[in-house]
Formats: structure tokens, sequence, C-alpha cells
């Protein structure tokens, strides 16, 4: 039954080679997975800043190669840390230009993760000060809605993304992605995730497994799916966050995440919902006929 979900999937968290850790997949290995496996699109992730050229490249090789035998799209993104210069306009604006489609906060520069994994804070990208977003996030929020792009809150604690959400929604940005607010870097309350849902009506970012550290991986699926049934598919969106060595293969992970709520009771149109039709409305694609 995933078999049959697989097709036309859609990924909007994996990480690949080139990395300054070692991915699973280079781009064009991960690209022909994807086409492989039948999905419509991955979203490639960098804590290294921008896969926009990246994206162009697989898309370029994709049409080269293969012709229009399959509908695979690969799709970039720009993570805001300190390698990019944080909380950057210009930074952002060039990947959007350049085809991005979503805008992460800090991951790795993010004060929340430094502090979490005892690394001196005062270096962070700062998102928020003194209660207050940051000046320069205002323009972040300007350019996420001008190119109709996602905001991803990746890894900033929960009090600051109720900040930067309450903020980005007065902005008028209307994608935003609470990332795996389960990985206990992000550690957000159930209570507090179904409030997100609840007052600014967000998606909650649910991904296969959470890395412990030292190469230990948590796998998150029952969590997972006691968070469907909890707050309702429509606001649950389905990423593997894959690319790890230690985890199996993505679209093996991303089958076995889909035979798993399956298998929990969750009907195949809200997997379906989960899998296709959020990602499809936050890229902005239309929907296969």
């Amino acid at each position: 039954m995933s078999s049959n979900l697989m097709k036309g999937v859609i990924d909007m968290h994996v990480h690949s080679n080139p990395d300054l850790r070692l991915r699973a997949y280079d781009d064009f290995e991960l690209m022909e997975a994807g086409i492989r496996a039948g999905a419509r699109g991955i979203v490639i992730k960098t804590h290294q800043g921008s896969t926009a050229e990246r994206a162009y490249l697989c898309n370029r090789y994709n049409e080269r190669v293969h012709g229009d035998t399959n509908d695979f799209t690969m799709f970039g993104s720009i993570t805001l840390n300190r390698v990019v210069g944080g909380i950057n306009p210009r930074a952002a604006e060039t990947a959007l230009k350049l085809g991005a489609k979503a805008v992460w906060l800090p991951t790795q520069s993010a004060r929340n993760h430094m502090e979490k994994v005892g690394q001196d804070a005062s270096q962070c990208a700062e998102v928020v000060r003194d209660g207050k977003i940051v000046p320069e996030l205002s323009d972040i929020f300007q350019l996420v809605k001008d190119f109709d792009a996602v905001l991803g809150t990746a890894h900033i604690s929960p009090k600051e993304a109720f900040i930067v959400v309450e903020e980005a929604r007065k902005a008028g940005i209307k994608k935003i992605v609470l990332t795996h607010p389960e990985w206990w870097i992000v550690d957000m309350s159930l209570e507090d995730q179904i409030r997100m849902v609840k007052d600014y009506d967000i998606i909650l970012e649910r991904c296969y497994a959470q890395n412990m550290g030292n190469g230990r991986y948590k796998s998150n699926l029952q969590d997972n799916l006691d968070m469907v049934k909890e707050v309702g598919y429509k606001n649950v969106m389905v990423s593997t966050d894959g690319g790890q060595t230690e985890n199996p293969h993505w679209e093996l992970a991303l089958a076995e995440y889909i035979q798993f709520l399956l298998d929990g009771g969750i009907p195949r149109d809200e997997v379906y919902y989960m899998t296709h039709t959020i990602q499809r409305q936050l890229l902005g694609i239309r929907e296969e006929e």
C-alpha cells in the first residue's frame, strides 16, 4: 500500500551531498532515487546556506538525461545560519531569485540549538532580542511574502517560535512550517503544538527520526501517529529529514513512515493529504489531472 502512495509524493526536508557531514546520496543520486520512487519532488536542505543552485543543476541534468519521461523536480532552499551572515536579507533574496522555495531560520546557528549542545550562544544568529524579532527579520518576512515562499522555523526555541510566527502572520506570510517540533533540540510540548495550530493555522512538520547525538537516532513514528490523531491530518506534514548514513535511505524511510500511518489506522486519503497535498500547496504545484 505504501508503494502506491509514493507515486507523486513530495518530501520538503532531505539532506544530500555535498555537505560537511557525509550524506547517503549526493544531489544527483537523490534525484535518481526520487525518480525511481515515482516522487513528484524533493526540497534539498543544507545547514551551509543555499541549495537553489544545486536544485537547478539537478533539474537540468534530469531534463537532458531523462527528457520528459518523469515529472520529478528538485527544489532549493536557504538556511539562515551564520555561514550566510545569519538573518541576512541579501542572502535570502539571492536564493529566492535563484529559485529557492523555502527559507529556514537558523539551525545550527540558532541560540536554542547552541545552548542545547553546550556551545557559546553569544555567537548565534539571533532571531529574537528582548522579546521582539530582530529588525532584519522583518525584511526576510517581506521577501518570503513577495516570493510566495515557505518560512520554516528551524531550530529556534518554542518561545521564540511563538514570537516569530505571530509577527510572520502579521507580515502577511501565508506558508509557515513549524520544523520538527518533536526533536529534542526544539522540544515543543504537545500543548504548544496544538496551540500553534489553533491560533495560527500553521503546518507541523513531523519527521521520520531524530538525532539524539553520537550517531544515535530515535524513531518518531509512534509520536507522529499520535499527533495526527490529536491535531488532525490537515495541519501535519510528513517529512523525513532524511539523508543520514545512519538511517534508511530517503525513499525507504518515507515508505516505512507512510506504511506506519496506514497500519495505525490513518485513512489513505488523509495520508495522501499529508504527503502530497500540503506539499503541493506550499510549493505552488498544480495537482496532476
